[in-house]
This record gives structure tokens, sequence and C-alpha cells, in this order.
């Protein structure tokens, strides 16, 4: 699986950004897909994750409320809608696919395929 993240940019506070996900590979539709970031200096950090059906999301507390994953199987396409963008969002946002035991989707390590990233910064 191949994975290419798009979407990021830069946005003042209060604002909104979509980042897609697109993937090649027949398998997308089973695999766990995951949203992460890391912030210059810091570990990547789990931002949301959702099964292959999509009926079942994980998201970081601190992103709970303002962040909305969801994917699109027939387009082999995974979305994290990010509103009320906050500047402690700044950050470089990485996809990730894999065979996840779902009690571990916070894991990095957990995953098998990640994209290249997309940097998001939030301006005060």
């Amino acid at each position: 699986v191949q994975l290419q993240a798009s979407g990021g940019g830069l946005v003042q506070a209060g604002g909104s950004l979509r980042l897609s996900c697109a993937a090649s590979g027949r398998t997308f539709s089973s695999y766990t897909m995951g949203w992460f970031r890391q912030a210059p200096g810091k570990e990547r950090d789990f931002v949301a994750a959702v099964r292959w059906s999509g009926s079942n999301t994980l998201y970081a507390d601190s992103v709970k409320g303002r962040f909305t994953i969801s994917r699109d199987n027939a387009k082999n396409t995974l979305f994290l809608q990010m509103n009320s963008l906050k500047p402690e969002d700044t950050a470089v946002y990485y996809c990730a696919a894999g065979r996840v035991i779902y009690s571990s989707s916070r894991l990095p390590r957990q995953y098998d395929y990640w994209g290249q990233g997309t940097q998001v910064t939030v301006s005060s």
C-alpha cells in the first residue's frame, strides 16, 4: 500500500482544514487507517483512527470534538476534517495503514505503511 497525504496549509486559529490520504492497492478496505502528527522536536503522536468498515473511530483527547476521521473505501481515500484549529495543532500530519489490533490503534509501531506527511500550520 502506498499513501499520499495532502491538504495541509496555513490557517488562522479557529479555522478549518481537510486532509486527504490517497491509497493505492486493492486491500485498502481491509486496513485500519490512522492519522498521526509530529511537531518539531517532539514524538509522533496519535490523532485519530478508523477501522476498515468506517464504523469505529478513535480520537486523541486533544482533538476530540474538533476533528473527524472518515474513509471512502470505494475511492481508497482517508480524510481528516479539522475544525476549530489551535496553534498547538501545528505539526506535520501523517496518514498510516495497517492490520492493527483496535485496542492498539494509538501506537505508531502497529502501522505498516506511512504517507509522506503534510504540514499544517495554525497561526494565532
